[in-house]
């Protein structure tokens, strides 16, 4: 046996739960469980309400393949009253618009169909990295955004298409996989770029990193309170304990 072939042999198996009330994308992740070496297919479901059945009745599953727009159940309220622990919840719409509802259920990824198996891939080599001690398989990564500033301004890829992001109005940036999430007072804008690609590229002096989840921007903040900063519009952002000492010396300076 080859050394490749033994790697592959000695994958752990995770288990996966396909639902889509669409016949022709439930068998398509189907088809992509079985090929992908080291998954399993545990259960397939036409509707989120068997799914829960399933979860509710002792079933279980390492990554939840989940489609949103369903009948009776949507894939977001499923994912809300499932029973803990949750599985990796991995998203499969064809809408972009609920991106942001998505990640603030903290799912572990957001998959746009039509959904090539590349991409699925990629999903299933970061939740493996994640849940079993070897290595993940190469990846390839798609292209970092440009991080060159037009006064306090960045044009970021967002949505497929560039957008002018102006900073000053950016109350914070969260971590959300491999991605982060810039919120203002009136959007959240999702781009795929992680935390840490923005604590070290973002040419601002005015964000600060205060938890391995956030980085804020400190011309913004309103109070500090119990070691919660308090933003305009009632945003609260906690400044985790690795992080005070530098954050509040530094607060002290501005």
């Amino acid at each position: 046996m080859s050394s490749s072939a033994a790697a592959a042999a000695s994958l752990a198996q995770l288990a996966c739960v396909v639902v889509d009330d669409n016949e022709m994308n439930r068998l398509l992740l189907e088809h992509y469980v079985s090929i992908t070496e080291g998954l399993t297919l545990a259960g397939t479901f036409a509707n989120g309400v068997a799914c829960l059945n399933y979860f509710r009745t002792g079933g279980t599953a390492d990554i939840l393949l989940l489609d949103i727009s369903m009948p009776e159940l949507t894939g977001l309220d499923l994912v809300r009253i499932l029973p803990q622990p949750l599985p990796d919840v991995v998203l499969v719409t064809s809408h972009r618009d609920y991106a942001v509802d998505a990640f603030e259920l903290r799912v572990t990824d957001y998959l746009v169909k039509p959904l090539d198996y590349a991409r699925f891939c990629r999903t299933v080599d970061r939740i493996r990295s994640r849940r079993l001690p070897q290595p993940p398989a190469p990846t390839v990564e798609e292209p970092e955004p440009a991080f060159n500033a037009d006064g306090n301004s960045l044009f970021l890829k967002i949505n497929n298409r560039l957008m002018r992001v102006n900073f000053d109005e950016v109350l914070y940036i969260e971590a959300m996989s491999m991605y982060s999430v810039l919120v203002t007072l009136k959007h959240k804008h999702i781009v795929y770029a992680t935390l840490k690609t923005f604590e070290e590229r973002l040419p601002f002096a005015h964000f600060v990193r205060v938890h391995r989840s956030y980085m804020v921007n400190t011309n913004l903040i309103e109070a500090v309170e119990d070691n919660q900063l308090q933003l305009p519009g009632g945003h609260e952002v906690p400044v985790a304990k690795a992080y005070q000492e530098g954050f509040f010396r530094r607060l002290r300076g501005i």
